[in-house]
């Protein structure tokens, strides 16, 4: 590779002169820099951007660290942080993996979002302390290079169990996500402390993975103990859509109907939950929002403004896969 002591060298200039001019500084001569230029190009000179960004300790580039790529809410997620970053003239890359990691000690990158268990607490903690600008979607922390942009999961995961209750349910089958997650945990808390100040509600803890096979899976385990389609309805509640529509799957071999006999709700509202049949109840929020505000705090961590942690607001989308209470009440009193 052609660096610019080989420019030098040709030109009869020292290293600062051939810099100056790459810079277009006024420092140098416009015959010299135009000399200067020409030889650049006749060497194919390409500038190295690891030591110019590395001088500038500027990359314009934000890193965003995702435990994985599928689904409705990473697309939408993306597309939020591009949005913001690319207005404010920043571009993004998209890592996964131990490797990638060293794009933050390496000043690769300006500053990270992190929707990534890979990532230890301390490791990012010891980023921050050595002035890295993160923001976190997956966990909360402590440290003024750090914001949290967390979704109001225990909310969610409340009004999920209390519509389940307000039809009538008295047992709710929850299947839960990976372990080490910080979302699953999150609504699993809301979960059993909504249940118990119900004060009559009892629940079954499915173990899932937060993808399909998760919830056929789960959909296995209930049939097993919910075989009799005369009785009455089971409550479901899946910690996110991709178990619920893997639980869609494996009831559509069965004799159980959903929304009849099988009253489910999910969590995330993707895309597809609202064309299966029957249409599913599930937690909605702004996935484009919740990359856009990531976006905006971790910009303006960087800047070196005052940031609050900022936690995204969900709702209930009622639909018909838990439908309305007298479906429950018509089967006990027929």
């Amino acid at each position: 590779m052609v660096s610019i002591k080989d420019i030098a060298k040709q030109a009869g200039v020292s290293i600062s002169t051939v810099s100056y001019a790459l810079n277009g500084s006024d420092k140098v001569t416009e015959e010299t820099c135009a000399r200067i230029l020409a030889i650049a190009k006749e060497l194919n000179y390409v500038p190295n951007a690891a030591a110019r960004n590395l001088k500038k300790r500027q990359t314009k580039i934000i890193g965003v660290f995702l435990t994985d790529f599928r689904g409705d809410v990473y697309g939408d997620l993306l597309y939020g942080i591009k949005e913001i970053l690319n207005r404010k003239g920043y571009d993004l890359i998209v890592c996964s993996g131990k490797q990638s990691h060293r794009m933050l000690p390496e000043r690769m990158i300006d500053g990270a979002i992190v929707l990534d268990q890979t990532f230890d607490s301390q490791e990012l903690l010891n980023y921050a302390e050595r002035g890295h600008k993160i923001v976190v979607l997956d966990r909360e922390l402590n440290h003024p290079n750090i914001n949290q942009v967390l979704l109001d999961n225990k909310a969610g995961a409340a009004l999920a169990v209390e519509h389940l209750l307000e039809l009538g349910h008295r047992k709710l089958y929850v299947v839960t996500g990976p372990e080490g997650s910080y979302d699953s945990w999150q609504r699993m808390q809301a979960v059993k402390q909504t249940i118990e100040r119900s004060g009559v509600a009892e629940m079954v803890e499915i173990g899932g993975n937060f993808e399909k096979s998760g919830g056929e899976q789960a959909a296995e385990i209930i049939l097993q103990h919910q075989a009799d389609p005369d009785s009455e309805p089971v409550a479901v509640f899946c910690l996110n859509d991709e178990m619920a529509v893997g639980f869609y799957n494996r009831m559509a071999q069965s004799e159980l109907t959903i929304g009849k006999d099988v009253h489910i709700v999910g969590f995330d509202n993707i895309e597809l939950a609202q064309y299966i049949q029957p249409r599913l109840t599930t937690i909605d929020y702004s996935k484009r929002k919740w990359g856009a505000v990531a976006a905006e705090q971790v910009l303006k961590i960087i800047a070196g403004e005052d940031v609050e942690h900022e936690r995204l607001y969900v709702t209930l989308v009622q639909r018909e896969s838990a439908g309305a209470a007298s479906i429950f009440q018509d089967q006990q009193n027929p």
